[in-house]
């Protein structure tokens, strides 16, 4: 039997953060309309090895309880699965969705997964897998509807070290409104950032003169040490007026982001949308004689690069994105590339002169 392990629980009532999946309608009311004073967000340290200098902190009173539950144990000793159980309470009737974005290592085979229980130990919610077993820092975000939910729990293979933290807020509504004849969105909110996920067609689209096309949506690794790149290969049946890759970043240095080749040409870095450097995201990395620290942001980051259509090729062309020499592994996926071509209801001028 593992010893039964419970954690000091870490706040961080600085701000709100992310989300991914949505299960209910029955959000409350905007801020304006809530009489009652908003609950705190709350930042739950699970790391199993605390630092000295790490000081234990108050969670907000609707976190009433954090453990370490006992696993079952293989053959050798060792545990098979590991489960941290998060006991809440909602702070008002008004609150029925809890936002709760995990921190975690995501390496194969260990992946996590939330479990929603009510008193009755019923589920209420499973979150499947998370993740993707990429082998690196990583987070991930689901909306849990809290209605008759008391506990929640973070299932993890073996001994749950992979586990680093978790960041918990109250979820509101606002009305929202969209462009009928624009691709629908289901935008939820991250607390630190306002880009809703990339999602590259199955097949190409063409849209107001501009073709966009889909590379791989899948992971796929980046690692310069290991001589791991993303190589992509498209035709083009005629030459666009400029292009646009686009795609997600996982675990990116943000000072030094990836590079992208195109026909063995170096065009140079991606730019990164970042959010905010309060996202709990963010991890800093230091090395030994340098008072310098680096940061990567251990979650999925939208980059895009413009591509010179001088240095497109009617017919096959080669892409290659490339982390520089130092930064670490990172992935990308969700790969596109779009084409611009002339559009008789565009505006092209001709400058004749300063």
């Amino acid at each position: 039997m593992l010893p039964r392990a419970a954690f000091a629980m870490f706040l961080a009532a600085v701000c709100r953060v992310g989300a991914q999946e949505a299960l209910t309608d029955a959000l409350p009311a905007p801020p304006a309309a809530i009489a009652q004073p908003l609950p705190s967000s709350a930042w739950l340290d699970l790391r199993q090895t605390m630092s000295r200098n790490s000081k234990t902190q108050e969670a907000p009173a609707w976190v009433e309880a954090l453990t370490l539950l006992p696993g079952e144990l293989t053959e050798g000793g060792s545990a098979s699965k590991s489960v941290f159980r998060i006991r809440v309470t909602q702070p008002g009737q008004d609150y029925q969705v809890l936002f709760f974005r995990l921190f975690f290592d995501d390496k194969p085979n260990q992946q996590p997964e939330l479990v929603a229980w009510d008193e009755s130990g019923s589920h209420i919610l499973r979150s499947g897998t998370l993740g993707a077993g990429m082998n690196l820092p990583s987070s991930d975000s689901v909306l849990i509807p809290m209605t008759g939910a008391s506990a929640i729990d973070i299932e993890v293979p073996g001994d749950g070290k992979t586990i680093r933290a978790a960041y918990l807020d109250w979820m509101t509504a606002s009305e929202v409104v969209h462009p009928v004849n624009a691709e629908h969105r289901d935008v939820i909110p991250e607390p630190f950032s306002v880009v809703p996920p990339l999602h590259p067609p199955p097949e190409d689209v063409e849209n107001f003169g501009t073709v966009t096309a889909t590379l791989a949506i899948e992971a796929i690794q980046l690692d310069a040490r290991k001589q791991q790149n993303a190589v992509f290969q498209f035709p083009i049946e005629a030459q666009p007026l400029t292009a646009l890759l686009t795609f997600e970043i996982a675990n990116p240095r943000i000072d030094a982001p990836p590079e992208v080749f195109v026909n063995g040409q170096n065009i140079g870095p991606v730019a990164l949308t970042l959010p905010d450097l309060a996202d709990p995201g963010y991890r800093g990395e230091s090395e030994p004689l340098t008072t310098e620290m680096h940061f990567n942001y251990t979650g999925w980051l939208r980059a895009q690069k413009i591509v010179p259509a001088t240095l497109l090729n009617v017919g096959a062309n080669d892409l290659v994105v490339t982390n520089g020499a130092g930064t670490g592994a990172s992935a990308i996926r969700a790969t596109q590339v779009q084409l611009k071509y002339i559009w008789d209801k565009s505006d092209y001028l001709l400058r004749t002169g300063p």
